[in-house]
């Protein structure tokens, strides 16, 4: 487990680690390092480096591979004066022999002043931050969030056109398995923009993240048959009320969808096929979308920014890389001066531009977390969550936040690292235990009223025949619950 004794730091390991005020501070020192040490032929360029980290050293951690946010971290700590450390292969490091990634990072925050990490499972980073007395950074975590890739796309947009609040933006491609996407949407709701997703067959948004967007980021959903949503690629719209026109539209007993439907979308975000994250063959499913100047011809993009985060692999033509709108190079070049400007917030190298820090590294939760013995009871569901690595059986705790519904008489489990949930209909047929008498009820009806302190003596099994093997037995009635 942990050190008890855990330093105050601060991590970024989601988007949703950082206040939308803390982002726009991100972009005022971005901004400031683009003005000071701009290539003056490539304004978006960083061309010149200072010592304003010249005492610091950054850990580059990559498990997966990667070009962009390896390098473009390590040019940023570089250009910054600082110094780098990098294991890019894991081939060649102590995981090929069956180091856990706990204690990797216990070994590495003894090298380094801050940890980007990126890795093939799905809430790595938030276990790395676990056992990291230093900042961590993720670069990706499996198909889980890309936070720092999301700032890059934010600054470029509001580079691009002069605002984030109250912008359409259409995503195309493999929105189930991109981590980026994930991220993005996130950040894009709580900015008031009207999302339009167009995936394609079978790679959707995945359910938490689309309930996410209607419960938490209070996005209203555009059904594809509103009124003037004759567009084929038109699926429908997340819309979130940000801003004060907004509201009025959502006020009244009947909503002007069609003004959402027909506004000109500001930016196309295209993404490949993440071949990487689906275990089935997805390469004979339905046509792939591909973006090209004949799909760019629709009257709607005719000044829309087009964005990807690259690689491209055939979804996105090579002959828009001369067109006006194509921005994903440029998007690419911001990688540099967004992380100079994040490595010097976390590391608090500039008076007064520091991030907030904490005693564990994050704000304090929203909701209530519940906590369980290692080895015990109810583990994620999401197979590919760094919890379910083996290498990580005795360091990744079972922890999920307890979501309760509108009414408060139901709630789900979402798992800290992966952040995937556990929907309501799926635990049904749990139970959860109370250990100081070794009885248990079904349903998670005991956790809706259990204070901090009582959920320490409960644990939750996905079935009465997991419980009883454990030694507990069921409670007379089974529907009373446990006292709060």
């Amino acid at each position: 487990m942990p050190a008890k004794s855990q330093p105050v730091t601060r991590h970024v390991v989601s988007i949703n680690d950082l206040s939308k005020r803390e982002i726009e501070a991100i972009f005022e020192i971005a901004q400031a390092y683009l003005d000071e040490l701009g290539d003056p032929k490539y304004p978006y360029r960083i061309g010149r480096s200072i010592d304003i980290g010249s005492r610091h050293i950054l850990a580059s951690l990559f498990y997966e591979p990667s070009t962009r946010t390896r390098l473009s971290f390590e040019s940023a700590m570089l250009r910054m004066g600082g110094e780098i450390i990098t294991s890019d292969d894991p081939a060649v490091s102590s995981a090929k022999k069956g180091e856990s990634l706990a204690d990797t990072i216990r070994v590495i925050s003894n090298y380094a002043d801050i940890i980007v990490i990126r890795h093939p499972r799905d809430g790595a980073a938030r276990l790395a931050a676990e056992y990291s007395p230093i900042p961590v950074i993720n670069g990706g975590d499996g198909s889980h969030e890309h936070p720092t890739q999301t700032l890059c796309d934010l600054f470029t947009l509001k580079k691009k056109n002069k605002r984030l609040e109250n912008m359409k933006i259409a995503i195309s491609g493999d929105l189930k398995g991109s981590r980026t996407i994930h991220s993005f949407v996130y950040a894009l709701a709580r900015f008031g923009a009207i999302i339009e997703p167009m995936p394609a067959a079978g790679m959707e948004l995945p359910h938490h993240v689309d309930r996410r967007l209607r419960e938490e980021f209070q996005s209203k959903v555009v059904p594809k048959n509103t009124p003037g949503s004759d567009d084929a690629d038109f699926d429908a719209l997340y819309v979130t009320s940000d801003q004060p026109h907004q509201q009025s539209l959502f006020s009244g007993t009947e909503v002007d969808y069609g003004f959402f439907v027909q506004k000109k979308v500001d930016a196309l975000y295209v993404t490949r096929f993440q071949k990487e994250r689906w275990a089935d063959d997805k390469d004979n499913q339905a046509p792939y979308l591909k973006i090209d100047t004949k799909f760019m011809k629709d009257a709607k993009y005719s000044d829309a920014s087009v964005m990807h985060p690259l690689p491209r692999v055939g979804e996105l033509d090579t002959d828009l890389d001369n067109d006006r709108r194509a921005v994903y190079f440029q998007q690419a070049a911001y990688g540099v001066p967004i992380r100079m400007a994040l490595i010097t917030m976390l590391l608090g190298l500039k008076k007064n531009k520091s991030l907030q820090t904490f005693p564990d590294g994050f704000a304090k939760p929203e909701y209530p977390l519940y906590r369980q013995s290692i080895n015990t009871g109810l583990r994620c569901l999401n197979d590919n969550c760094i919890s379910r690595d083996p290498a990580e059986q005795h360091y990744a705790a079972n922890k999920f936040h307890i979501i309760r519904n509108a009414t408060g008489d139901a709630c789900r489990l979402r798992c800290l690292y992966c952040e995937t949930d556990i929907e309501e209909e799926t635990a049904k047929d749990f139970v959860v235990c109370d250990t100081t008498k070794h009885h248990y009820v079904r349903g998670l009806e005991p956790l809706l009223h259990a204070s901090d302190d009582r959920l320490r003596h409960l644990i939750i099994y996905q079935s009465e025949a997991e419980a009883e093997r454990d030694g507990h037995h069921a409670r007379a009635g089974r529907t009373a619950r446990v006292a709060g």
